[in-house]
C-alpha cells in the first residue's frame, strides 16, 4: 500500500535521521570530485551495460501523473511534438508512443548505451520519434531539433543527475526548441527522500548532492532551489511542488518515504 499527498511543506525528519544529516558534513575530495564530473558519461554508459534495458520499470504512470499531455491539445487528435530529454533506455517514451498514436517524440540521453537501446526496441520507429545521444549541459539541442517547435518537454529524473553548477545550461538549452506558451514537465527527487538518506558517509559531494557506489550521482531538489532554477532561465513557474509518498511494505513492517518534485514551467 502506499498514500500521497502534495503540498509546499518539505518533509519532516525525524530526530534520528536530522542527526544523522548533520552528523555527514564531510565532503569527497576536490580531485575526486573533478574525476566523476570527467567521467560521468562512463559511469552511465556502465550503468547502461550492467542493467541493460531492466533496471527501470516501464512509466504508464506519465498520462496519469501528467494530464498536460491531454491538457495542452487544442482539440482531441491533435498532433503533438514533444522532446523527452533524458529519455534513458525508453521506458517512458514507448508506453506514452503505445498510449498516444498522435505523438512524434524526439528523445536524447547521455548515454551512447541507452540511445541504442531505445534504436533496437522492437517499437523504435523512425516515422514516430527520433532519437539521438547528446550532453544536455554542452551540445545544442538545435542540431537535432528546430527552433521553437515542442510542444512539451518531459524531463524526469534527469536534472538531479548533472552537477547543480551545470542544471542551468539544460535549461538554456530546451528553452531554444520549446514553442512560447509551452511547457517543461518536471519529476524528480524531492528533499529528504528516503534515497538521501541511505546514503552512507563519505558519499557526500556537496549540499543535497550525493554519489553512489556506481559513480552516477544524486541531487535532491528543494522547492525553492528549483523555482530558482528555472526562473533565472527566463521560464514562468506554473506548478511547483513536492510529493509525498509513504510506500509501506507490509511483510517487513517498513515504511518508506518518498519525496519527488513535481512541477511545470512554461516558456512566455
Amino acid at each position: 500500500g502506499a498514500f500521497q499527498k502534495k503540498g509546499h511543506s518539505a518533509r519532516i525528519l525525524s530526530p534520528e535521521e536530522a542527526e544523522r544529516l548533520a552528523k555527514d558534513q564531510v565532503l569527497v575530495s576536490e580531485f575526486k570530485q573533478l574525476k566523476l564530473e570527467k567521467e560521468a558519461q562512463k559511469n552511465w554508459d556502465l550503468f547502461y551495460k550492467r542493467n541493460s534495458t531492466n533496471f527501470f520499470k516501464d512509466r504508464h504512470w506519465t498520462t496519469r501523473e501528467f494530464q498536460e499531455l491531454k491538457a495542452c491539445r487544442e482539440f482531441a487528435d491533435q498532433k503533438l511534438t514533444i522532446l523527452e530529454a533524458g529519455c534513458g533506455v525508453g521506458n517512458c517514451l514507448f508506453p506514452l508512443l503505445e498510449e498516444d498514436l498522435n505523438i512524434f517524440a524526439y528523445a536524447c540521453d547521455f548515454s551512447p548505451r541507452a540511445v541504442e537501446y531505445v534504436k533496437q526496441n522492437p517499437l523504435y520507429s523512425t516515422e514516430r520519434c527520433k532519437v539521438f545521444q547528446c550532453d544536455l549541459t554542452k551540445d545544442d539541442l538545435l542540431e537535432n531539433i528546430p527552433a521553437d517547435s515542442v510542444d512539451v518537454v518531459t524531463l524526469i529524473f534527469v536534472l538531479s543527475a548533472i552537477h547543480p553548477d551545470k542544471m542551468h545550461l539544460v535549461l538554456k538549452n530546451i528553452y531554444k526548441v520549446l514553442k512560447p506558451g509551452k511547457c517543461v514537465l518536471f519529476r524528480d527527487y524531492g528533499l529528504y527522500d528516503h534515497a538521501m538518506l541511505r546514503f552512507k558517509s563519505g558519499s557526500k559531494l556537496g549540499e543535497n548532492f550525493y554519489v553512489r557506489q556506481d559513480g552516477t550521482r544524486s541531487y535532491f531538489f528543494t522547492e525553492e532551489f528549483l523555482s530558482q532554477l528555472f526562473k533565472a532561465e527566463g521560464y514562468e513557474q506554473v506548478v511547483n511542488e513536492y510529493v509525498q509518498r509513504e510506500t509501506v511494505n507490509r511483510k517487513e513492517d517498513l515504511r518508506v518515504p518518498r519525496v519527488f518534485l513535481q512541477s511545470k514551467f512554461q516558456k512566455p
